[in-house]
């Protein structure tokens, strides 16, 4: 997974989505790795919804593309803390700031992800 990342820069429709992945691409793979404005990031499609997530465990710098999913958590592959797919939230115990979670809409079969939530400041 950390070799099939596709770089997307151009803006389209609305000026803040952009495609990054196509939606059969993304449910065949579950991971798939991507860079929107120049950051890494991870679409992950579990329990039939889409979640684009930075690709960086925010505790260790692991790369959460290498991670499991189950019962709707991104577990790290480096010291198997998981994340709530959802909101961000780290496992109870773990000294470590929330994932990051972006904005993403599924629309003409693709993944879109709001460009604009990405290179705002990390709150």
């Amino acid at each position: 997974m950390a070799d099939d990342r596709s770089e997307t820069t151009a803006l389209s429709g609305e000026e803040q989505w952009m495609p990054v992945c196509g939606l059969s691409r993304l449910i065949a793979q579950a991971i798939v790795c991507v860079r929107v404005t120049g950051v890494d990031l991870i679409l992950v499609w579990h329990e039939d919804r889409a979640v684009a997530c930075e690709r960086m465990c925010p505790h260790e710098q692991a790369d959460l593309s290498l991670g499991r999913l189950s019962a709707g958590r991104l577990f790290c592959p480096r010291h198997s803390a998981s994340f709530d797919l959802r909101n961000g939230q780290i496992c109870y115990g773990w000294p470590s700031r929330p994932l990051r979670i972006y904005p993403v809409r599924i629309s003409d079969d693709q993944v879109w992800i709001d460009a604009e939530a990405i290179k705002s400041p990390a709150t």
